[in-house]
């Protein structure tokens, strides 16, 4: 089957959506289908690590707009001069001094930040709907030069949900792969009522929307009438034959002691202050951090108590799931909103170390989930509450797991990038509506669809 994916967040840009949908387009070109991506010519960031994919998948780039180009340019002129000049490579993951600063701008790269910055408060939903002109150019011509099967729309930014309903208008089937409403908590004011109507749209037009959570189809059918039927949950996920080490980290965890680590990013909705006080009171402890920007009380902690936080700066993918594979116990911090889930919990999970979840019983799904999985810990977001499952942990050391093999196996592997991509395959030929001939032959890998026959959703989740 052709599918044209539209997606701003694509690698290089190691964001949670790019990652969701460089996995899940590896995972649809090995199942045999013909995907085609149009996204912008942007540049990445951090060191990398993505997930590989195959050649067999085109990416047709577009101009991204003359802000984000010249960042694009600045970033591959200034790559391209420390490629030539640097003869040391510092090390990955090394830990950094607390609050030092990983990349000082330039008096051209602060003037690039002020004008992203204002633009940001005038073209919808932010600066990244400056690529819609070119874009909008590149989807017509895409559309008549492959006239895909299925064209499928990853939100955010909402400016590719608008792309997907011109698509829709040409007669084409489309999937919007909504993740969050586009109408969320964090949408700026002036936004809201804009954003409100594109969601409606795209519930009324999609032929099937895509959430991450039930939280959020639920949601959608309050505001909007999204039948059930055209509303399918397709979380985050792991790789299930991810390597399990990186040669590039190097980062040491005591058995002496219980090594905590959070892998992830932090908002105002998700803040690491119950976290460090609950640290702070129990001896013994030490909590790693892998963020891009830690909080300022989180750099203060490490830099008052450095034998009890430690600060790893921004991790690449590959190199945060080798750090993940060597602490004793991965933290999660849940959301304010106890219908959302981080999606970094699923990575955890194929991690094969005890998750503690710091989230708001009991209404908090992920609360429910990890004890009866038994993969885990759930508390509330106390520090007394915290402490107390640190010491539980701490005297009777954290046993690692298996999540890829015993009883937990099928209730894991429903989260594996694999295995959603097996629901989405069947989605696409539903969507399509085609029969499925081609499914007789070797377009689907009966060693995954083997492993993972069976194997049932448990968890919901918000990607960030």
């Amino acid at each position: 089957m052709r599918v044209l994916l539209i997606a701003y967040e694509f690698p290089p840009i190691p964001s949670p959506q790019s990652l969701r949908w460089a996995y899940l387009g590896r995972e649809l070109a090995e199942r045999g289908h013909e995907l085609h991506v149009l996204a912008p010519n942007v540049a990445g960031y951090g060191p990398g690590g993505l997930p590989s994919m195959p050649d067999t998948i085109r990416v047709h780039r577009v101009f991204a707009g003359p802000v984000m180009g010249l960042i694009a340019a600045r970033a591959a002129r200034r790559t391209a001069a420390a490629e030539r000049h640097s003869g040391v490579t510092t090390r990955a993951g090394e830990a950094r001094p607390a609050g030092q600063a990983s990349d000082r701008l330039n008096w051209k790269g602060r003037l690039l930040a002020v004008i992203k910055a204002v633009l940001g408060h005038v073209l919808f939903p932010d600066i990244r709907g400056e690529w819609t002109p070119w874009a909008r150019r590149g989807l017509a011509r895409l559309l008549a030069e492959l006239s895909p099967d299925v064209v499928i729309s990853s939100h955010e930014p909402a400016t590719t949900l608008m792309l997907g309903l011109h698509a829709r208008a040409q007669g084409f089937r489309w999937i919007a792969d909504l993740g969050d409403p586009v109408l969320a908590p964090y949408t700026p004011r002036r936004w809201r009522r804009r954003s409100a109507a594109l969601e409606a749209r795209v519930c009324r037009q999609a032929d099937q929307v895509l959430v991450t959570c039930e939280a959020a189809g639920r949601l959608l059918a309050e505001r909007h009438g999204l039948p059930a039927d055209r509303c399918t949950v397709l979380t985050q996920g792991f790789d299930a034959e991810a390597s399990t080490a990186d040669p590039a980290i190097e980062i040491e965890f005591d058995d002496t002691r219980l090594e905590l680590l959070y892998s992830g990013s932090f908002y105002a909705f998700r803040t690491p202050g119950a976290l460090i006080a609950a640290v702070n009171d129990t001896p013994g402890v030490r909590l790693t951090v892998a963020t891009a920007r830690a909080p300022v009380e989180l750099i203060e902690a490490a830099q008052r108590w450095p034998e009890r936080f430690r600060l790893l700066g921004y991790l690449g993918h590959r190199q945060t799931l080798a750090v993940q594979r060597g602490s004793h116990v991965l933290v999660n911090i849940g959301n304010d909103d106890p219908g959302q889930v981080p999606g970094k919990v699923y990575e955890y999970l194929g991690a094969g170390r005890p998750i503690l979840h710091l989230g708001a019983a009991p209404d908090d799904p992920l609360w429910r989930s990890l004890a009866v999985a038994g993969i885990g810990l759930a508390c509330d977001k106390q520090p007394e509450a915290i402490a107390a499952c640190l010491r539980d942990l701490r005297d009777r050391r954290p046993v690692r797991i298996e999540p890829l093999a015993g009883p937990l196996a099928r209730d894991i592997l429903a989260h594996s990038w694999q295995h959603l991509a097996a629901r989405l395959d069947d989605l696409l030929i539903r969507v399509a509506g085609q029969e499925c001939p081609e499914r007789a032959t070797a377009t689907v890998a009966p060693r995954r669809t083997q492993a993972m026959a069976g194997a049932v959703p448990a968890i919901d989740e918000k990607r960030r």
